[in-house]
């Protein structure tokens, strides 16, 4: 897997180059656009009204509209020279519980590997993972300054980007003034404590995913693609009435007494 980017860890005195790789990988499947009559591929050119036919990338330049129809153009090297020593590594500001970052700050996330002073990076690993605590920072990453929070996730260094404060935005949505009961509000938390459990992600699978791989095959064997059947939801208008057969649909059911451990004698 080749390195997204090569950066360094700055830990007070302590510098570590290093490379993100992505953790994630793509498995959705790609579909071309076609020409519905032939069957052909939809091409997009690069073009403009006074362009050859078609531009290649060398052509191209990056311009920022600062009045209508009007640009300033700025090239890699510029955008390079606009980094200071600072953005290009990643210099720790401040360490912070993980807890106390919401979710929502999140962005990408990646492998951090050393490419020297090993041992270095492998003291900042064991540290975070010993105070249990993540490395806040900002660095530039290609042409955009990123802020960042470095963890210690089993025996690899995870690399979060994360939105800054400002990139947030409101909820559109006017505020919900409706008011729950005691009893509601009680048997919700009844519902939230019978479907509680440790969560394990390799019991979440993309079921759409293989459906739509089942399609494919089926669409090239010549058969028709038939929708997957499912058990029909009960629609219940009335509240309490939803909320009463959701606290029996996921009651946790008694262990049998076959299969209860048996008692040993002290």
């Amino acid at each position: 897997m080749p390195p997204s980017y090569k950066s360094a860890i700055s830990f007070g005195l302590v510098y570590v180059p290093v490379t993100l790789h992505v953790t994630v990988k793509n498995r959705d499947i790609g579909f071309n656009m076609l020409y519905k009559k032939t069957g052909e591929r939809i091409r997009y050119h690069k073009t403009c009204e006074n362009c050859p036919e078609q531009l290649t990338s060398g052509d191209i330049v990056k311009g920022y509209q600062y009045e209508k129809g009007k640009y300033v153009t700025l090239t890699d090297k510029e955008f390079e020279s606009l980094k200071s020593e600072k953005n290009k590594s990643i210099e720790i500001a401040q360490f912070v519980k993980l807890d106390e970052i919401d979710p929502i700050y999140f962005e990408k996330s990646y492998f951090v590997n050393p490419t020297g002073a090993e041992k270095a990076f492998k003291l900042i690993l064991d540290a975070l993972r010993s105070e249990n605590k993540v490395g806040v920072a900002k660095t530039v990453l290609g042409q955009k300054e990123q802020l960042v929070a470095l963890r210690a996730m089993g025996s690899d260094m995870i690399l979060y980007t994360m939105h800054f404060y400002d990139e947030l935005q409101g909820n559109p949505t006017k505020s919900l003034d409706e008011k729950t009961t005691e009893n509601e509000l009680k048997m919700a938390s009844q519902i939230i404590d019978n479907m509680t459990s440790k969560f394990d992600p390799k019991q979440y699978k993309d079921e759409y995913r293989g459906r739509l791989e089942k399609a494919i095959k089926e669409k090239i064997a010549g058969k028709t693609i038939r929708q997957p059947k499912t058990a029909k939801i009960a629609k219940i208008t009335n509240l309490m009435e939803a909320l009463k057969a959701s606290v029996d649909a996921t009651a946790k059911k008694p262990i049998p007494k076959s299969k209860r451990g048996k008692k040993v004698a002290s």
